[in-house]
């Protein structure tokens, strides 16, 4: 544990400010566990005014209140020292004396600020950044007509505010931006001496995956703004063999002339910083194990196959991508873009296939890897075939993310084939991708969407939510690009907690904000997928149910520590799962000012996401 940002003098006075109350119940305290007992015996008076009516605020507010009364039981109970090692109390109890106070970081001061604000029913919640000023509308004056058109017009006001936002993140559907990555595409023609009808042709693309010394001389010669510290990142990674690549279409999406202002997303998707080059670089002789942080080890009843749920399992058809992700689950198994070692012999897959004849409990096998749709078309026709063969399935689906990385794969040939397999009634096939940025939405996409919808297969998108495409309303401008071309949204992923990864990770409450505050405002239709969180050899936990996640521990670095409840809660007994937020609240705002200048009062909301 490291304090990055040690508090100061003055914040603890702020913390006391805050909560006079609370310090000297400390202070009257002769130990920490006499303190213990006596916040124990404040917030039950605290909670008693709230439901007795005796504190004067808005229900939403006492709400947050007794969230925050509930927070605070928890981080102080003796259970959960147990559990994390840590006593958040014994920091406040000598915080309160002004012991100890390089001990803690900002963050976790801050923390604390917020939780006695929130209990104190004062908040720094209402109103929204983005709602400031709008004077919101009160039924209770108005009925009838009058009453609706005073709504709509606020309502317009406020949807303006949103617009003003989501504007600021283009999409790659916008004139401007096609216009200059037809550009784009002419350079990279020339440096890789390619032709028109090569751009088209997505095996061209295969073969030009940019791997190696040879990526490097080619983004030297494209790439403007790249540092020092990304050179180094990038030769280091070459050097040991840390997984990197990017297929010439993604590379057309980047900014060359102007990187890092609109491009982020994009490039962080591919190019690796420095720190998790060296941590994959520390771990390389064990890196199957160490990063495998799903466990799919434990999870994989047969070669090929992972399966955490009673009715759907994974087929891994591929263990290589025509391109590297960065933050990529399975970094611990794929060693390269367009691996052709790393491709499954059909005897392989035949046997994989099998097991499934044998577990008719299945009904919907997800097709992955790896990206599938790297096998030709007549290895895939081969896995599609002998899966429709099993009358027990009556879902294929494949996670590919070729719609981003090489859309020109998804051709009419390959579409008419998959979709040739869908009997209605009987079994559906569906094509599951991974769009991080609207940046990333292209014409081409559209096309490739087309061609699949022509052919009544569905696309959806899980998109990963990093540092990188986390600002206000980013993910919305995302959503609504994928709704553009036809994708519909299905699972928001909140980052597998890897440290080689830290870079992109956000807090939890990040996510649960976004949620809340910023999908809210969309249509229903345009915000359809589910945040959640993967617990390793579990599976998915639903991050907007309180009732399967709790925060137990606020670490003296500031970050939360929360008990995350299996799938598999009241049907059996299963073992939660503890897990540290990698960045502490503070800190992903220093971050988010520091990168993108962001104004912090549209994210003042964040720390009172439980």
């Amino acid at each position: 544990m490291q304090i990055e940002k040690p508090a100061t003098k003055e914040l603890v006075d702020e913390l006391w400010d805050e909560a006079e109350e609370v310090k000297l119940l400390l202070l009257d305290s002769k130990d920490v566990e006499e303190a213990r007992g006596a916040l124990y015996k404040w917030l039950a008076e605290m909670e008693l005014k709230y439901l007795y009516g005796d504190m004067d605020v808005h229900p939403l507010i006492q709400a947050q209140a007794l969230e925050a009364i509930k927070v605070f039981r928890q981080v102080i109970a003796p259970q959960n020292e147990q559990l994390t090692g840590y006593s958040a109390l014994k920091y406040l109890y000598k915080l309160a004396r002004y012991e100890g106070i390089k001990e803690v970081d900002e963050g976790f001061v801050l923390e604390f600020i917020h939780l006695f604000k929130a209990i104190y029913g004062r908040p720094d919640i209402y109103p929204a950044k983005y709602a400031e000023g709008l004077g919101y509308f009160d039924f209770s004056k108005l009925k009838g007509r009058q009453a609706g058109i005073a709504r709509s017009n606020y309502l317009d006001k406020l949807a303006s505010r949103v617009w003003e936002y989501i504007k600021r993140y283009p999409s790659g559907l916008d004139p401007e931006v096609i216009e200059k990555r037809r550009e784009n595409r002419k350079r990279i023609l020339e440096v890789l001496g390619g032709s028109e009808e090569d751009w088209w042709d997505y095996q061209w693309h295969y073969r030009n995956a940019l791997r190696g010394k040879r990526a490097i001389e080619v983004l030297k010669k494209l790439v403007k703004g790249m540092s020092e510290e990304d050179w180094e990142a990038l030769e280091q990674a070459v050097k040991y063999n840390v997984p990197f690549g990017i297929t010439p279409y993604y590379l057309h999406l980047f900014d060359f002339d102007e990187g890092w202002k609109k491009d982020y997303a994009v490039r962080r998707q591919v190019l690796p910083p420095l720190h998790y080059v060296k941590e994959m670089i520390r771990h390389l002789d064990e890196r199957e194990y160490y990063f495998d942080f799903m466990g799919e080890h434990d999870t994989s009843p047969h070669p090929l196959i992972t399966r955490r749920y009673p009715m759907v399992a994974i087929l891994k058809a591929a263990h290589t991508c025509p391109q590297i992700c960065v933050y990529c689950q399975r970094n611990w198994e794929i060693m390269t873009a367009m691996d052709k070692s790393a491709i499954p012999t059909r005897m392989t897959i035949d046997e994989a296939i099998d097991w499934f004849a044998e577990h008719p409990n299945i009904i919907d096998v997800l097709v992955t890897g790896g990206d599938p749709f790297i096998l030709r078309d007549d290895d895939i026709e081969h896995i599609v075939k002998r899966l429709s063969e099993l009358d027990h399935v009556k879902m294929i689906r494949f996670g590919t993310r070729t719609p981003v990385t090489v859309p020109m794969r998804i051709t009419e040939k390959l579409a008419e084939m998959l979709g040739s397999y869908i009997e209605p009634g009987k079994r559906n096939i569906h094509v599951v991708t991974h769009f991080e940025h609207a940046y990333e939405v292209t014409p081409e996409v559209a096309q490739a969407v087309t061609n699949l919808r022509k052919n009544k297969i569905y696309v959806y998108n899980q998109q990963v939510f990093t540092f990188w495409n986390s600002r206000r309303f980013e993910t919305s401008a995302l959503r609504i690009a994928l709704k553009k071309v036809g994708i519909d949204p299905y699972y928001t992923f909140y980052p597998k907690g890897k440290w080689e990864t830290k870079d992109y990770l956000v807090p939890v409450a990040r996510i649960e904000q976004e949620r809340k505050e910023e999908a809210r405002v969309l249509p229903g239709t345009f915000r359809t997928e589910e945040p959640v969180f993967n617990v390793p050899r579990l599976g998915k936990n639903h991050l907007r149910a309180w009732q399967d996640h709790q925060i137990i521990m606020i670490r003296p670095d500031g970050r939360r520590v929360y008990l995350w409840h299996p799938w598999e809660k009241n049907i059996q007994l299963v073992a939660p799962y503890i897990y540290t937020d990698m960045v502490s609240i503070r800190m992903y705002l220093d971050k988010l000012k520091e990168v993108f200048n962001e104004d912090l009062e549209d994210y003042k909301s964040i720390w009172y996401y439980y």
